[in-house]
């Protein structure tokens, strides 16, 4: 595990659960999947419901996930990841800019940013952001649409454009995911490689005990 700056470790699975991509499931019967799995870190993304239901699955989550000591990430919004007292937002290039994000949240909430290449990293380095996320590093399917794959070699680069902890994230499965913590990465966000999966709580076990065997 990478520490954050205020000293949290963030844990190398980092599950994200998408509605659009459970198939008809509820978020909360997802994250109790993945909570009896061992995870450790969620993020919760829905593009498509309203401000008023966003917050209330994100209360709903956020008491769930606490009570099994499992922190939730946000994702876009600032002001319901503070009204939902979540562990943090995750931001998006096209959301509130870090500086004026942390202006929303409270003391001690994580902000995350979204990179799509070498120049948005030394950017994010550059501000008070406590994670930076990098990708797609592979070919994914999970954005309607996607950007420019990174690959493996921008991780690389990446890695040595900043000491804040790398999130990788595209395409990442477990065939793949020795390959992008070798280049640099301290944590691999994981969608369809988890949510498409037929048995939600085995593959996130089988990505943990992997995860496991990495120095």
């Amino acid at each position: 595990m990478s520490l954050l700056p205020m000293g949290v470790s963030i844990p190398r699975l980092y599950a994200i659960i998408d509605p659009a991509r459970l198939s008809g499931r509820l978020p909360r019967t997802a994250a109790r999947e993945l909570i009896s799995a061992g995870v450790r870190l969620v993020q919760f993304r829905d593009k498509r419901a309203s401000s008023r239901q966003f917050y209330e699955t994100c209360k709903e989550l956020r008491e769930l996930l606490h009570g099994a000591g499992c922190s939730l990430i946000v994702n876009d919004r600032a002001d319901v990841a503070r009204a939902a007292s979540a562990d943090g937002v995750h931001l998006g290039q096209t959301d509130l800019p870090v500086e004026m994000a942390r202006r929303v949240l409270a003391t001690g909430q994580w902000i995350g940013t979204s990179t799509h290449s070498l120049e948005q990293v030394v950017e994010a380095d550059a501000t008070t952001a406590d994670y930076i996320a990098l990708g797609p590093i592979f070919p994914t399917a999970s954005k309607e649409n996607p950007d420019p794959v990174v690959g493996l070699e921008g991780l690389r680069r990446a890695r040595q454009s900043t000491s804040k902890p790398l999130v990788a994230i595209g395409g990442v499965n477990l065939q793949n995911v020795r390959e992008v913590f070798a280049a640099g990465a301290d944590s691999v966000a994981v969608i369809a490689a988890l949510l498409d999966a037929p048995d939600l709580e085995r593959r996130a076990r089988e990505f943990l005990a992997l995860l496991d065997t990495l120095e």
